[in-house]
């Protein structure tokens, strides 16, 4: 199948450009819930208070929430290719995958976390040396409390992770990704000040935690379509990341997605169809 052509559009690189701007509607909403209940009194203002703090933390745990900033959730086109993305490297997995890439023609971005990097840096190289994008990760990957980091923390972890990346490269990564897909109002200082834009998916199939590859295939295959950002990982503890990798390969390539990498040409949209036969 020929490699499809996107413009640059298809994957707006944006990132946040005024990352305190959510403090003054928030503000405001918090006023009228206090004129409330100054006038109706606190059987109503309650619940609207409850209902305003639900709808704030869901910009913080939905992956695709744009309420604190700016977010790509899928590329902008028709063409049938769609942007793989593997999180939480380098592993011990990622040679086998570079390879396992190679063998279906496919490009992927990793979003490495910085430690892991700076531990394992020839790897790091490798992805990048195959043709691969690579992104920011965070430093050290805190899964259980990055949503709430304060101020402080949450800058070292973007910015200890974009210097990590850059002094092994050469090369500053453009794209972030928040550690589960959750992004507190915090972190878009940081993200404006490394020139970082965010991404989260649009089909993802648990393979983190799902240890069948049929599993994950059919999963991600639901919400496959044009433009589509796939989300996977390496080195899963299950031991078995290599084999849900694959399964989504082969599903892309019985389905004709290209797969895409942003990053590897600005002007353009680089595409790298799968091949016929591996």
């Amino acid at each position: 199948m020929p490699s499809p052509t996107l413009p640059a559009g298809s994957a707006p690189h944006v990132p946040p450009r005024r990352p305190h701007a959510w403090i003054a509607p928030v503000a405001l909403l918090h006023l009228l819930v206090v004129a409330a209940w100054w006038r109706l009194g606190w059987q109503t203002a309650l619940p609207l208070l409850a209902a305003l703090h639900l709808v704030l933390l869901w910009g913080v745990l939905r992956p695709g929430s744009a309420i604190y900033g700016p977010v790509l959730a899928r590329l902008r086109t028709d063409a049938r290719a769609v942007w793989l993305t593997i999180d939480d490297g380098p592993s011990d997995d990622t040679a086998a995958l570079l390879d396992l890439l190679d063998a279906h023609g496919a490009r992927a971005t990793f979003f490495l976390v910085g430690g892991r990097a700076a531990a394992r840096p020839d790897l790091v190289r490798a992805i990048a040396a195959r043709g691969h994008g690579i992104g920011n990760h965070s430093q050290t990957h805190p899964q259980a409390w990055f949503w709430a980091l304060g101020p402080a923390r949450m800058r070292a972890e973007v910015g200890d992770c974009q210097h990590a990346l850059t002094a092994i490269t050469g090369v500053a990564p453009r794209w972030f990704r928040a550690v589960v897909g959750h992004a507190n109002p915090l972190l878009h200082a940081p993200l404006r000040d490394q020139g970082l834009a965010r991404v989260a998916w649009s089909a993802r199939g648990f393979d983190a935690v799902a240890a069948d590859p049929g599993t994950v295939a059919r999963r991600i295959a639901r919400d496959l379509a044009p433009g589509a950002i796939v989300l996977l990982h390496e080195g899963a503890p299950h031991g078995r990341s290599l084999e849900a990798v694959a399964a989504v390969l082969a599903l892309l390539r019985a389905q004709g997605y290209a797969t895409v990498v942003p990053e590897a040409a600005p002007a353009a949209l680089s595409a790298s169809p799968p091949p016929a036969s591996c």
